[in-house]
């Protein structure tokens, strides 16, 4: 029965505390020059991110615990829970995973969610716990596995074991694993340049378990240099309440500066660098002339000033 599934995440808190004191005690006695290590202020920040998370994301389950028990109830699909089935869930899971962390990486109001989880300049397994308050911009992502059957405890299941997962991955410690598993899953290796911010990094390997989605999508970057990880224009605070809303303030700033609606839409539903095209704004000036194609800004550089 899906109520007989185990709480994946809090069963996993003494293994990320036991294992990120390791990791700080790593770098006290064997020191590496070319990783980032650890900062006090910053694991703190993490740490309290993380904590805060889990608060927030209580509150947050409530409506959409709500949703996804109607939209289970209405629809005449359902998957047993067994062993075989379970698995395939994950798959599942795992590969709307994806596409909702691509989806957090290119529609602003998402960015302004996940942003949170890029801004530490360290990369560490304290950065793991650097998770936002505002999870319930993730929910419609799983809406077709609620109406494929899978119950809502089922997919929390999946949920919760993509991200215990992921904890292990956030670690410089780690070099490359052998060639089959780099091929197959997501490692520490994937995962550093998924969050390094220089730009042939940028919006790269968004899987969370399995790194084929990447492979398969056309989002997959090996690690071919030494990552520089955060943000382009890192935000410059450890105060958690910025951490948490910075993004959500530069998108006000922008709407409340914006002159016409079609840029206020473009502010929250187009990429997180978007700018309008000069001389398309109500009331704009005269157009400025361009040197050329102006791409707009990828994740790392989506930071509110």
């Amino acid at each position: 029965m899906p109520s007989q599934l185990p709480d994946v995440v809090l069963w996993s808190i003494p293994a990320f505390v036991l294992l990120t004191i390791v990791e700080m005690v790593s770098y006290r006695f064997h020191p590496d020059e070319d990783a980032a290590g650890y900062g006090a202020k910053d694991a703190a920040t993490s740490i309290g991110m993380g904590l805060g998370s889990l608060a927030f994301d209580a509150l947050w389950k409530i409506p959409i615990v709500a949703l996804y028990a109607g939209i289970y109830e209405l629809t005449p699909l359902r998957i047993p829970v067994l062993w075989w089935t379970v698995a395939l869930m994950l798959l599942g899971q795992d590969f709307f995973y994806y596409w909702s962390h691509r989806g957090h990486h290119v529609i602003r109001i998402l960015w302004a969610c996940h942003v949170v989880h890029h801004s530490s300049r360290k990369f560490n397994l304290s950065t793991a716990l650097r998770q936002p308050w505002t999870t319930w911009t993730v929910w419609p992502f799983y809406v077709p596995l609620i109406a494929l059957g899978v119950h809502p405890a089922a997919l929390a299941f999946c949920s919760s074991v993509n991200l215990v997962y992921q904890f292990w991955i956030h670690t410089e410690r780690i070099d490359k694993l052998p060639r089959p598993v780099e091929f197959v899953f997501n490692t520490p290796s994937h995962h550093r340049v998924h969050h390094a911010s220089q730009g042939g990094y940028l919006d790269r390997n968004f899987g969370g378990i399995l790194i084929l989605w990447d492979r398969l999508f056309g989002s997959f970057t090996p690690e071919t240099e030494p990552c520089a990880f955060g943000l382009t224009k890192n935000i410059g605070t450890y105060n958690p309440l910025r951490v948490a809303t910075h993004e959500y303030a530069a998108i006000g700033r922008d709407l409340r500066a914006a002159r016409s609606w079609r840029e206020r839409a473009g502010r929250v539903f187009r990429g997180p660098g978007w700018l309008p095209a000069a001389g398309l704004t109500e009331g704009a000036g005269p157009p400025v002339q361009q040197p050329g194609p102006q791409p707009a800004e990828s994740p790392a550089q989506r930071v509110s000033s």
